[in-house]
Order: structure tokens, then sequence, then C-alpha cells
């Protein structure tokens, strides 16, 4: 009988692809995923150290693993494994942990899988596949823990790149997301040394990636304002049907001062100018961004000026997140820490300005035929679905089952609360056929 496998993730896409990873390999060589009630043989867990929260949340996950699947090995990887390898071995179930995520493919060699793989074809039960480029970052923003536990930038070759994606569009996936720790350093640790005209950039991979096939679209993830170069964005005008026009770009703070004190590498004018440089170039496209509200020292000018930042950029979605200490980072230990009231309350103020910009970029899309990944059925009732179109907005539409999971052109008619409702296009259908994944 198979041996039965559990996963579970915590954190960024890039831990979501690294399980998936060493899920696929496991799979290869005979295990399968046990059922919800069904004990497991072996369980993975990838542990996020972003915030003290994620390490908490870790242990609990670990601690109720190995008291529901007794006897079970538990194999623990990720940041919070990383930077607290013993405190993690020492957890009940803890059979081995994996401090470096360079060493994955010598844990499935562990395991017996002979062929050790290069790279993912299927991600699981998911509609869009995430792809990571890349890995390691060398920034010191005084608020993050990851540059200690993922230090070592690496780029992952090109070819092997296009040869997962190649394999996921075989398995009908039509949304790929191009993902890593600091995704605008792809290409960097080759490029060191050699002349600018030699070097291979994201914007270089992107190109590549979307000359593949057609049918299918690419996502960014979240990038940096400094690596928005206009090399990238004129690869994303190039292939207006490919590439989403939608960028994540992190802005933290609109406040020159507490960039400084985060020990960002711009400031406010900088990364208006790159948001200017997108909204010029490209067709009406989406903005999101995440801000920590409360970082230690914030006045209230200094949150005026955030929220001035954000309303002049036209951010389509901010994720708002209350400062939050964390333990061997430079600002737990500034002084001048913002009460926590005052924290929830800027959090509120800017949540009120965030949903007020996002109900008015989709009025803006209003008339315009978007191109939407069908992800299920709507809760709107019967015979309707809900996806995600290209500019990262959800929309409603009247549809069956036998589109989810393809793209379709939708014509957007109505904004409701947060989202866009609208009807299929005469275009009906972007891909040949509406392909299940899963």
């Amino acid at each position: 009988m198979p041996a039965t496998l559990k996963t579970v993730t915590l954190g960024c896409k890039v831990n979501q692809y690294e399980t998936e990873y060493v899920r696929e390999g496991l799979v290869g060589i005979g295990y399968r995923d046990a059922s919800q009630d069904e004990t497991a043989d072996l369980c993975i867990v990838n542990t996020c150290t972003v915030t003290s929260e994620g390490d908490s949340k870790s242990r609990q996950i670990i601690r109720r693993l190995a008291r529901d699947n007794p006897g079970a090995r538990i194999v623990v990887m990720g940041c919070y494994a990383t930077r607290a390898p013993d405190e993690v071995a020492a957890l009940p179930g803890v059979a081995e942990v994996v401090t470096d995520k360079r060493e994955l493919p010598d844990l499935l060699g562990r395991f017996g899988v002979v062929d050790i793989p290069t790279g993912i074809s299927r991600f699981g039960n998911r509609h869009r596949a995430y792809v990571k480029v890349q890995d390691g970052c060398l920034l010191r923003c005084s608020y993050c823990i990851i540059p200690k536990v993922r230090p070592s930038l690496y780029s992952r070759p090109s070819e092997h790149i296009l040869d997962e994606v190649r394999r996921l569009l075989d398995n009908g996936y039509r949304e790929i997301v191009l993902t890593g720790v600091h995704l605008g350093h792809y290409g960097v640790d080759w490029n060191a040394g050699k002349p600018k005209s030699q070097w291979y950039r994201l914007a270089d991979l992107v190109r590549q990636v979307v000359r593949i096939d057609d049918g299918f679209r690419v996502r960014l993830s979240s990038i940096e304002a400094t690596e928005v170069t206009r090399e990238l964005v004129g690869v994303m005008a190039e292939f207006p049907d490919n590439i989403c026009p939608h960028l994540h770009i992190c802005l933290q703070s609109g406040s020159d001062r507490i960039l400084r004190r985060m020990k960002r590498r711009w400031g406010v004018k900088r990364f208006l100018d790159r948001c200017r440089l997108v909204v010029e170039t490209l067709d009406k496209p989406a903005l999101t961004t995440d801000v920590i509200v409360g970082f230690p020292g914030e006045t209230d000018a200094d949150f005026e000026a955030t929220c001035s930042t954000v309303r002049e950029a036209g951010f389509s979605k901010i994720h708002t997140f209350p400062f939050s200490p964390r333990r061997g980072t430079p600002a737990a230990e500034m002084s001048d820490m913002v009460p926590k009231r005052i924290k929830a309350e800027r959090s509120q103020q800017l949540a009120a300005i965030g949903k007020e910009l996002r109900e008015q970029y989709f009025q803006s899309l209003l008339g315009r035929r978007l191109t939407v990944l069908v992800e299920g059925a709507s809760e709107r009732g019967e015979n309707w679905m809900t996806g995600t179109s290209c500019r990262y907005a959800p929309v409603e539409f009247p549809g069956d089952s036998a589109l989810e999971s393809s793209l379709v052109e939708v014509d957007a008619e109505q904004v409701t609360i947060d989202r866009i409702v609208g009807v299929i296009s005469s275009n009906d259908v972007v891909d040949d056929a509406a392909v299940n994944v899963g």
C-alpha cells in the first residue's frame, strides 16, 4: 500500500512553489496525498518567519500534525526552520529540519528519488501556477528578517524555467505567475563582471516565456520599484495580450523620513516616477502595493504623507500591515514605537482610502473587455461563475462550470462592492477549450 503524505505551507508564493516541488518528487516515487481524515506516514511543513506570528503558527501546525498523525515522520523546512533549527528540531515528531532550500534535491534523494526534478509539472488544485525563478535577497530593510534566512542570490537557469512552463501549459494551466524572494534581482548573480550588453535580466526571461505559446498569460509577482525598469515595462507593452497589465510594487511608506528609517533604496518621488512610467506605457494597468502602518517613529505627518502618496499612485489594492517588531531586525530595537491604538486607527483610515481607490479603478474599467481566468462557481447564484481578470480585479459573469480554468473575455458592465460584473463577449473563450486542472 502506498505511503501517505501531508503537506502544509505557510507564507509566500515561493514557499508554496517549493512545497509543490517536494510533493511532486515524492508522489513520483509512490507517495499519495492523505485524505483529510486519514493519518499520514510523512508530513512536510514549510514554515514562515516573516513575523513572530508565523513562527507561532508553524509550531502549532507541527504539534497538531504530530498529535493527529502518531508515528508520522515530520520534515520541516522554510524560513523559520532556517532561523531556529534547534527550536524546530525539539518539537514533537520532527525527524528532520531542512535549513537551506538549496538542499531540497538532496532531501528528495534521501527519500529515494533517483531522477531529481528540475521543476514542477502541476500545481495541485490551483487554477494558476507559480513558477519560482529566483531566490535570495541582498537588501537590508530594517524591519525584515528574510535576508538573514535567504541571503544567497540564485537565479534558476532559463532553460529549466521554460521547460517547466511548457509542462504546466500541457497540463492545462492558463496563468503562470513568475515569483521569487526578490523577483527583480533575477539574473543579478549571473551578470556580475559582465558588460551590460551581455546581461540577462527579468525582462529577457519574460520575453522568452511569453513566446512559448499563445492561449496563456504571465503575471509578475511582487517587485521593488527600482526593478520596474523601462526594459521590463517595454516587454509588458510589447505583449499586451500575454502579460497581465498588473504590477505589485512595494511601497511600505509614503514618507521619505520613514523610508530612510526603513533603509529602503528610494524616495517617494522615485517611486511615483516608476508608477507613472507604468501608467503612461501600459493600457490602464493595475498597481497594487504593501504599506506598513505605524513604523517606529511614524508621526501624523508621516502617515498623512503615506495617504497622499497612495492617492497619487492610484493603487487598485493596498495590503495594509500594522508594524510588528521582528526579533533580530534593527526596527525591533527602535525605541519610539507607535501605540497599538494609533496603529489600528491608521490601518482603518488607510483601508478606507484603499477601498475608495479600488472602486475608482474598477469604475474606470467599465465598458472594457477583460480577460478573466475562470476559477469556479460564484456565490451570486446558479449559472454564475467567478474569476480574476488580467488587471487583478475579481469578476462575476453568467456561465457554466465547463469554463473553469479557461481564459474568457468578459465585457465589464457594473461594479458591485468589491468586484466587477459582466458578460462573456462575443469572442467567447480565449483558448481553444476549457481545460480543468487539479
